[in-house]
């Protein structure tokens, strides 16, 4: 059943060219519906295959000649980012209602990076898995060059330069291991089970896990995420940072770990020391900035640092921490991002947070402020949001293995906050003017009649999602800990790393 979450998108995407050019409530109409069938088809196959285990979902040989296959299966880690996929389309559709310019080819490009994304997260042929990798990436440029804004076309080139460069690495380091080991396959189960010798493991690894943590915004290659945010329309913000960079943190997990146990144990310090510097560096910029989407993108660099840091734990409450942090990243960096980029500055023409300070916008439009003080609160890490159960996750989970490193993380934690609060301080409650509902601003009118239906429904899906993840982590955390037990782990635990 999981495998028609891909099909439904790509389907979907071909069809947009089934309508006439000027369809654009029928394009949005089938982008939502689309998104909607995979979402239910993805919880239906998720609460199907609730224990959490590894579970093949079809298997056909495909490139026969060296031994590709195509192999779908999950377990509770795919389970998870497959809805988080699912919730990040829908939400992502719905903030995009306003679209006018060339509308079917928008939402068709939506639609095959979600198709990319679907099958990334269920590929367990390495082949296959790069494919899919490769699929998601390509949509992105189009994405930002066509409907960006700020230095789009810099930021789409700049994205997916690094995104390909990270993936000519990941190639290099899948073939290698092809080759080493013999075995004339590409199943991700059976590579796992090969001792690929040590001096092997200690140069691919890195260069496996670094090409796909490009991805995930590892400092010091982070670079390119604030920028492509930045340029980025609403809904491949969201994206971005809400399943695109997961697809880096996941392949770290999936393959580099998985695969090259021996290698992960020699450069486990230094890449635990770079996440923590992503995660400081990350909120320090974010507390200097003066533009409101890079406050949001430099956070999601400091943020997606504690994913990458659970993943150094090697153990299973800091890896089921990182993992929660994927999907609690995801839904709050969507909300944060649409409220920015959407309910903002689609009104207000400007992201300068300076110039936003004299307009009240907690009157002007009162739903935003409110809606982003949640989100707020919820990336800051209060309790009773899912951010606050994954953190908290990590941190335990480094204090018992870099117990420094720890202590430095939660520091970034602290400027978390500081840099949230000044950016809703700034954008939403500053200013002297009695501004009323219905005021003007730049020719616009503005009020809480301009948020439309569309995102508000977006907005509270992404709160309540994140405040049942908070107050019950326990519906994700019984998919994500059982899958840890999986043969894809056999070599960290034989190593005495897991």
């Amino acid at each position: 059943m999981l495998a028609w979450t891909i099909y439904i998108s790509f389907a979907a995407a071909a069809a947009m060219f089934l309508l006439k050019p000027d369809s654009r409530q029928g394009a949005r109409v089938l982008a939502l519906v689309a998104a909607l069938a995979g979402l239910a088809v993805g919880l239906a196959g998720a609460l199907q295959h609730a224990g959490g285990g590894l579970v093949t979902i079809q298997k056909y040989p495909w490139v026969p000649t060296v031994g590709a296959e195509y192999y779908l299966a999950a377990d509770g880690i795919s389970l998870t980012l497959v809805i988080l996929t699912g919730l990040a389309a829908v939400v992502g559709i719905l903030f995009s209602w306003n679209v006018e310019l060339r509308t079917r080819e928008f939402f068709a490009f939506y639609l095959a990076l979600i198709g990319g994304v679907y099958g990334v997260f269920l590929s367990f042929d390495l082949l296959l898995l790069f494919v899919f990798y490769e699929i998601a990436i390509v949509p992105k440029y189009f994405l930002i060059a066509i409907w960006g804004s700020t230095r789009r076309e810099y930021a789409a080139m700049k994205l997916a330069l690094y995104s390909f460069i990270g993936s000519a690495m990941v190639l290099a380091g899948l073939v290698a291991a092809y080759v080493v080991s013999g075995a004339q396959t590409f199943n991700l189960v059976e590579l796992a089970k090969y001792p690929f010798p040590a001096s092997f493991q200690n140069w691919a690894f890195p260069l496996v896990f670094v090409g796909f943590a490009i991805l995930a915004g590892l400092w010091p290659f982070h670079t390119w995420a604030p920028t492509g945010h930045s340029a980025a329309p609403t809904a491949a913000s969201m994206l971005l940072a809400g399943v695109v960079m997961k697809l880096g943190a996941y392949g770290c997990l999936r393959v580099a770990m998985t695969l090259f146990p021996e290698g992960l144990a020699t450069w486990r310090n230094a890449i635990a020391a770079l996440a923590v510097v992503g995660i400081v560096y990350g909120a320090l910029v974010s507390l200097t900035q003066r533009d409101f989407k890079f406050v949001i993108g430099y956070s999601s660099v400091s943020h997606m640092g504690f994913v990458l840091l659970g993943l150094m734990t090697l153990s299973t409450i800091g890896l089921s921490g990182a993992v929660l942090q994927m999907f609690s990243h995801g839904v709050i960096a969507g909300l944060l991002f649409g409220v920015v980029g959407r309910m903002v500055y689609d009104r207000e023409h400007t992201r300068d947070l300076d110039e936003l300070q004299g307009r009240r916008l907690s009157r002007t439009m009162p739903f935003a402020a409110v809606t982003f003080v949640v989100a707020g609160l919820a990336s800051m890490g209060l309790p009773g949001f899912s951010g606050f159960v994954a953190e908290l996750k990590v941190l335990i989970g480094a204090w018992q293995t870099f117990p420094k490193l720890a202590v430095i993380a939660g520091v970034g934690i602290v400027l978390g906050v500081a840099y949230t609060l000044r950016a809703v301080q700034k954008a939403f409650f500053s200013g002297d003017q009695e501004d009323v509902p219905g005021a003007v601003h730049g020719g616009h009118a503005h009020g809480e009649s301009a948020i439309t239906l569309p995102e508000k429904i977006g907005a509270v899906v992404l709160i309540a999602t994140t405040v049942l993840i908070g107050l019950y982590p326990k519906l994700l955390l019984d998919w994500i800990v059982p899958s840890f037990a999986s043969p894809l782990f056999d070599g960290l635990r034989k190593g005495g790393l897991l």
